[in-house]
């Protein structure tokens, strides 16, 4: 008895490898403003040139990488201005699309959100970050789609995608994790009851202490070193 052979179509192959540089992205393996370099990730996803590049040019598109002339492509480093400007837009968006989904959810879609909470909380307990994060992401496409507006959930996607690197690393402070995920709480609670100014406020309130660590974290980074006086 022979194995038979699967061909992966290229088209699929390269959205695979997107997704894989998009995680890559997301949890700081691709620092921003690095360069990737096309010979390492070839290694590294054990994919050639080909589909490398064409994923490299979706994730373009969608604002996750830069591309410069003569130079390849940079993973997006944001400025300050930049990161206020996007989390103002998206806070908007947020909200707009729990206001709708407490009104428009369905029984089905709530128990599966409900179930993908349960299962965020058994991450964050672990204390796994990966895995609490690709949860949390999974809930808040859930409640967008929920709301039931594709033109929203188009635009939600674009401007989301600038923001999960920095969305991700804002839970590393265990205190402000810790209030993220009460604020997840709310979030379940405001959908059960169907209340939508709830809602609304609960993801405006999450999605602004989000921009508020990430601007603590950029300053941070910026911040020169403290020098010890002298004796």
């Amino acid at each position: 008895m022979t194995a038979e052979i699967i061909s992966i179509p290229r088209a699929a192959l390269h959205e695979q490898v997107a997704s894989r540089l998009r995680q890559m992205l997301v949890e700081n393996q691709l620092a921003p403003g690095a360069k990737l370099n096309e010979r390492e990730l070839c290694e590294v996803l054990n994919v050639s040139r080909t589909p490398l590049r064409e994923a490299i040019k979706m994730l373009a598109a969608e604002g996750l990488v830069e591309l410069l002339p003569n130079r390849g492509a940079i993973a997006l480093q944001l400025t300050e201005a930049d990161v206020l400007n996007t989390f103002e837009v998206m806070a908007g968006l947020e909200g707009q699309s729990g206001e709708l989904a407490a009104t428009r959810i369905t029984d089905g879609e709530l128990a599966e959100i409900r179930a993908m909470h349960f299962e965020m909380m058994a991450a964050y307990t672990r204390r796994d970050l990966p895995g609490y994060y690709r949860l949390n992401a999974a809930i808040h496409n859930a409640i967008n789609t929920a709301a039931r507006n594709p033109v929203l959930s188009v635009t939600y996607r674009q401007v989301n995608a600038r923001l999960q690197a920095l969305r991700f690393r804002s839970n590393q402070d265990e205190e402000k994790w810790g209030r993220a995920v009460r604020e997840h709480e709310l979030m379940i609670e405001a959908l059960t009851a169907h209340d939508p100014l709830a809602m609304r406020a609960v993801l405006v309130a999450h999605l602004n202490h989000k921009r508020d660590v990430v601007i603590e974290q950029l300053r941070a980074a910026i911040a020169p070193p403290a020098t010890s006086a002298k004796a």
